[in-house]
């Protein structure tokens, strides 16, 4: 203290305290000169006793004026000391440094003034203290103080020239300080942040590339920045990364990955686009890279899909569709499973587009890695049998198809049919709204007569009996309705002279006597009319109820349609169809008169013409024993059944046997439902409403009608029903 007293004159030191600027500035300027004189003497140890000073008693005093003459007085002494000013640099940065965060917002104006001059001195030996400048002119650049983030600013300019032709500059060591702050949220420091990335970046010696993971996330981060010229700043730095990654003969994709995922699910739209369009980039240039990346990927890409931004969904397709492209192995860490996980869990999302999409996944993986795939069936199959009540059609035929290629193997195709039946017991909105979807795209896919019959093996032990009977009807139904079907509707027509065909008949025999309808429609089909009418003989009181008759309605109207146009045909043979009559009248005795249903069968009935009945043939039919009655057989060109109880190895006397006896188990299980509740009378009212509902209109009058099937009708009334199935 006492050399830098001797040599500062009491004046100088006086007035680098004083109120005044210009007294403060004529004092440094003396200040000035002392040090470069003693610099030229080479007398150091004064020096540093006169910047001792300075610190000591100016930029370390509590009064203001103090320190800003201390400020100035210290940049003063290193332009003083020119070149000799690195050596010093130890003493005079840090109280400059310090003074940054002074509470007088003069004070850090001249601290930034003091070490702009500081810098122009030393130059490239400002480098070593870098770190500590970057840090304190991040501060400043949000510096509440208009004139101190001016002078910041003009500071932090020279700064970065000096760093930009300076070789001494680390960029190791600068990159943690970096990634340290890219997450503040200032829009002040994040334009200091850019602007310092971008400088750097444009550096030939500097590899900012290497280390855009460690800054790539917050840079993202300011694309959603409320300030325009931040955002506008970011995706212009990022812009210029991913076309130095084009040029780049060497990227690690993966570190980036990540954060590009995160990123594609941000809840601003210009982000997302971002991130999608680095991951489509990625995908294109990284390949085989990514492979361990994959499902991370696909993970953010299929929400995107659903985008409601057009521009990210056309990217997103574009990149869904470049990965999809790439056949990677297993054994190459593409990881199956990881896929499928993601794949199931966006079938639970709320845009058709993505599920779809992920439903594509499903179907790719088992085409190219079916072993693996199976290895984690247990994993998604009940994600794909809940699919099966997606609201979309489009959705539930991929998911369908996905189904059919797992049942390709036995094992993987009973496994199906039998939770498919599963699920429809426990779902009954399922079976009614998609079964008919379900079955009939099963069968394309994997072969109808296949899907019946295991489906038959299945309902045959059915122990819901209610829900068997519901089952059976709708797959009859969808026999005779569906165009998917018309082999086996085919096959069915030959039971009596195709072994092929009979094995078919008796394998869906055994579950269609859930239904006294579905059997009915089942002989209808088969031509085994004299079975028919020995069915319909069998019903009891009992059977006879509303569903019965919804049913037996629906078969009316479905006899009325082209599939069964060769049996209509048939009445006008009725030598070789004489049971076919019988089933028929038999029907239309168990209808209500009024129904509609009554109306359209007795009106079919009539109009076969005259001539096509023989007197002779007609006595010929029996009023007893139907199965000892042997009429003529078929020709060749006919399938009607024998009269025997036995025909091309079909028992027709055990088939019987066996409806009547499921249905004898329907009746002791309906008695035992009804025993178990309080008895309802809405089952009465019902049935009451469905056969007085013709009744109620007016009654047509009736001409009585000749009982010789020789004489027409006299004639013959308009029928008003109409085909509704």
């Amino acid at each position: 203290m006492a050399e830098a007293l001797s040599v500062m004159p009491a004046a100088v030191l006086r007035n680098l305290a004083d109120k005044l600027y210009e007294k403060r500035k004529n004092a440094a300027l003396e200040v000035e000169g002392i040090v470069k004189q003693l610099a030229s003497a080479g007398d150091h140890d004064k020096v540093n006793a006169v910047i001792d000073l300075l610190t000591t008693e100016y930029t370390n005093s509590p009064q203001a004026n103090h320190r800003k003459g201390g400020l100035i007085s210290l940049a003063a002494a290193t332009v003083g000391l020119t070149n000799e000013a690195a050596q010093h640099l130890d003493r005079i940065v840090p109280p400059v440094l310090n003074s940054f965060s002074d509470q007088d917002s003069r004070v850090r104006y001249y601290a930034c003034e003091a070490l702009y001059n500081i810098a122009k001195v030393v130059r490239g030996d400002f480098i070593v203290y870098f770190n500590l400048i970057f840090d304190a002119l991040c501060k400043l650049s949000a510096d509440s103080d208009g004139n101190v983030q001016s002078a910041a600013h003009l500071l932090d300019r020279l700064v970065k020239d000096i760093v930009t032709e300076s070789d001494q500059f680390s960029i190791e060591e600068f990159i943690p300080l970096l990634r340290e702050r890219m997450n503040v949220l200032n829009p002040y420091v994040r334009q200091f942040l850019v602007g310092w990335i971008t400088v750097l970046d444009s550096v030939p010696d500097i590899d900012m590339l290497g280390f855009l993971p460690d800054f790539l996330d917050g840079l993202f981060n300011m694309l959603s920045d409320s300030s325009h010229e931040i955002r506008q700043q970011a995706d212009s730095a990022l812009s210029e990364f991913l076309h130095e990654i084009k040029n780049s003969p060497s990227v690690d994709y993966g570190k980036m990955a990540a954060i590009l995922v995160q990123r594609a699910g941000s809840p601003d739209e210009f982000t997302r686009l971002t991130a999608i369009t680095w991951i489509n980039e990625f995908v294109k240039l990284g390949g085989d890279q990514l492979v361990r990346y994959y499902a991370d990927i696909l993970g953010a890409i299929l929400p995107c899909i659903s985008d409601k931004e057009d521009k990210i969904r056309v990217v997103a397709r574009e990149t869904n569709e470049e990965l999809q492209a790439i056949n990677a192995d297993p054994a190459e860490a593409f990881d199956v499973g990881a896929i499928l996980s993601i794949a199931r869990r966006q079938l639970s999302s709320e845009w058709e587009a993505t599920r779809i999409e992920a439903l594509h996944w499903i179907s790719i993986l088992l085409n190219r890695h079916r072993v693996e795939v199976l290895t984690y069936l247990n994993d998604i199959f009940d994600t794909l049998l809940k699919a099966l009540s997606d609201p979309s059609d489009e959705v539930v035929l991929l998911v369908l198809d996905v189904h059919a290629c797992i049942a390709r193997d036995p094992l993987h195709f009973r496994h199906l049919v039998v939770f498919l039946v599963h699920n429809f017991r426990l779902n009954n909105s399922l079976l009614e709204k998609r079964g008919a979807l379900i079955i009939r795209r099963l069968c394309v896919l994997l072969n109808a007569e296949r899907v019946y019959r295991e489906l038959s093996t299945i309902l045959e032990g059915e122990s819901d009996l209610d829900f068997a009977s519901i089952m059976v009807q709708a797959l009859n139904l969808i026999l005779l309705t569906s165009s998917e079907l018309s082999e086996i509707r085919d096959l069915l027509k030959q039971s009596l002279v195709n072994p092929a065909g009979k094995d078919l008949y008796v394998s869906l025999y055994a579950s269609w006597c859930h239904s006294p309808m579905a059997i009915i429609s089942l002989c209808f089909l088969a031509q085994t009319y004299r079975h028919a009418s020995a069915v319909i003989q069998s019903l009891v009181e009992e059977d006879i109820n509303v569903k019965f008759l919804v049913q037996l309605d629906k078969l009316i109207r479905l006899l009325e349609t082209p599939i069964f146009a060769y049996l209509r045909l048939q009445l006008l043979d009725p030598g070789r169809y004489l049971w076919l009559f019988k089933a028929l009248y038999g029907l239309l005795m168990l209808l209500p008169q009024q129904s509609a249903a009554f109306k359209i069968l007795k009106t079919r009935l009539k109009a076969v013409p005259s001539y096509s009945f023989n007197r002779a043939q007609l006595n010929r039919m029996p009023s007893g024993d139907y199965y000892q009655f042997v009429p003529q057989m078929p020709d060749d060109n006919h399938t009607e059944e024998d009269g025997g109880s036995s025909y091309n190895g079909l028992n027709f006397a055990t088939r019987l046997q066996q409806f009547q006896q499921m249905q004898q188990q329907h009746r002791v299980h309906t008695k035992s439902r009804r025993a178990s509740r309080s008895l309802s009378t809405s089952l009465p009212k019902v049935a009451g409403l469905f056969i007085l509902h013709e009744a109620q209109k007016e009654e047509e009058p009736h001409r009585p009608q000749s009982t010789d099937l020789n004489v027409p009708p006299s004639r013959p009334r308009r029928n008003s029903g109409q085909l509704q199935l």
